[in-house]
């Protein structure tokens, strides 16, 4: 794995990312969000619940807001999703897309990680929070880093 953000992913590779989060959000009304982060003190899942309220993702009308939180020196990555999410879904929802994102990680390959997932993540949804005509994005689909 790559162990800085400058060079993790190029600017095409990050386009390929941010049109699969749009093209996912054309199948749900959960909104997605990538975020990279050089280096964490803390457990990655909590980190990625720090991420979260920082992006304010809490403050979607149904709670469907979705974390893809990638530690690129820490080689972690967290799948996580709001409140109005884990109130319909099984415990073990994202585990398939999680394995899929982590399959293509131990390749090396982040960029197709990461767009399977967003892709796999707005099929999984979309039974659940179906797109709506007068749905709006309420978050930003640009990747967020620190």
């Amino acid at each position: 794995m790559k162990e800085d953000l400058e060079g993790f992913l190029t600017k095409a590779e990050e386009d390929r990312i941010v049109a699969a989060i749009k093209e996912a959000e054309l199948n749900t009304s959960g909104e997605i969000r990538v975020h990279l982060e050089e280096h964490s003190q803390v457990d990655s899942f909590d980190r990625a619940k720090n991420v979260f309220a920082s992006l304010e993702m809490h403050k979607t009308d149904l709670r469907n807001g979705v974390l893809f939180y990638v530690g690129v020196q820490d080689h972690s990555f967290v799948i996580l999703g709001d409140q109005g999410i884990d109130k319909v879904v099984a415990d073990d929802f994202w585990e398939s897309t999680k394995d899929l994102v982590i399959a293509s990680f131990s390749k090396g390959d982040f960029t197709e990680g990461l767009v399977s997932g967003i892709r796999e993540a707005g099929v999984q949804l979309k039974n659940y929070f179906p797109y709506a005509s007068d749905d709006e994005n309420e978050l930003s689909d640009e990747i967020s880093k620190s």
